[in-house]
């Protein structure tokens, strides 16, 4: 009676044996390494890469057919990377699996950076191997909607560590990135163990901005900038009115300067004076005539009687 249990529990645990060794086993594989900083195709369209993983660039390689977003790593290729892996498919490491990630596009979540200044990348790893890393940046004139082939990088890296320590869940790898480089471009890093047989490659896509100093350059500034001669036109204009003839007679009048004679009739005060006193002399001569004809007459009138 309990020989049939027994045998039904044994072949429950023969039969899931196999799937609790591979997730045990892609437990551990799946922290292996990806660059967060610049960050990687793999790491911006994973679970961890937020909006970075509704992009357009995302979804597509998604719909292309990326199974897995991390742990991309090769067996045996042993320093021999331009034989293994062929053209066009240098961000999946020419695996199926992440296929998804050689899509030749510009709208990859980048990382903007300087060139020929310093840079930290970053490159996220929970179990710790001894090996070297080799930066390489793509050429000038690089095209992004063309697929990466490796006549795009040097045939050196520009920076190079060799067994980096851990820290922190991260190896921190300084560098001084290449001069001459403007635009979108692409970092590709490529991981050779020697504790492990493994080689890890991994793409971030970043961008240089266009030199501002150069005239005619992509963000040059403009020496005039049409917003400022337009406000500075304004103000001319509005400062215009205040030299104009109807501000210079809106301003109070001195009473010496004009007299009013009549309802709506101005008049200097120099000839408001002459008629005020023109009048004058002839009333005074003339009374003054008078007086004596008067007088005159009167005289006569006694005589005669």
């Amino acid at each position: 009676m309990t020989t049939a249990p027994r045998t039904a529990a044994l072949v429950v645990l023969v039969g899931t044996a196999p799937l609790l060794l591979t997730v045990g086993a892609a437990g551990p594989a799946a922290a292996h390494g990806a660059p967060t900083d610049p960050v990687s195709r793999a790491v911006a369209c994973s679970s961890e890469g937020g909006q970075r993983a509704q992009s357009a660039a995302c979804r597509a390689a998604v719909a292309s057919g990326v199974a897995v977003f991390d742990n991309l790593r090769l067996a045996g290729v042993d320093g021999r990377d331009r034989q293994v892996v062929p053209d066009g498919k240098l961000c999946s490491g020419g695996l199926a699996a992440y296929r998804g990630l050689d899509l030749a596009r510009a709208d990859w979540p980048s990382t903007r950076l300087t060139a020929g200044a310093g840079m930290t990348l970053t490159y996220r790893s929970t179990i710790p191997h001894t090996g070297t890393f080799k930066l390489f940046m793509t050429e000038e004139g690089y095209d992004p909607t063309k697929p990466l082939k490796w006549s795009d990088l040097p045939s050196q890296p520009f920076a190079t560590a060799t067994d980096p320590k851990l820290v922190n869940g991260a190896y921190r790898i300084k560098a001084k990135l290449p001069s001459g480089r403007t635009g979108r471009h692409l970092l590709y890093t490529i991981w050779q163990n020697t504790s492990t047989p493994d080689t890890y490659y991994s793409c971030s896509d970043v961008v240089f901005p266009g030199a501002k100093k150069s005239a005619g350059s992509v963000g040059s500034a403009t020496p005039e900038p049409v917003d400022p001669p337009t406000k500075s036109a304004a103000s001319k204009t509005t400062a215009a009115p205040s030299k104009s003839p109807d501000d210079v007679a809106s301003k109070p009048v001195e009473p010496t300067q004009t007299l009013t004679s009549a309802p709506g009739e101005a008049v200097s005060s120099s000839t408001a004076d002459k008629d005020n006193r023109a009048p004058a002399l002839p009333l005074i001569a003339g009374g003054a005539a008078g007086l004596l004809i008067t007088a005159g007459a009167a005289f006569t009138l006694r005589r005669r009687r």
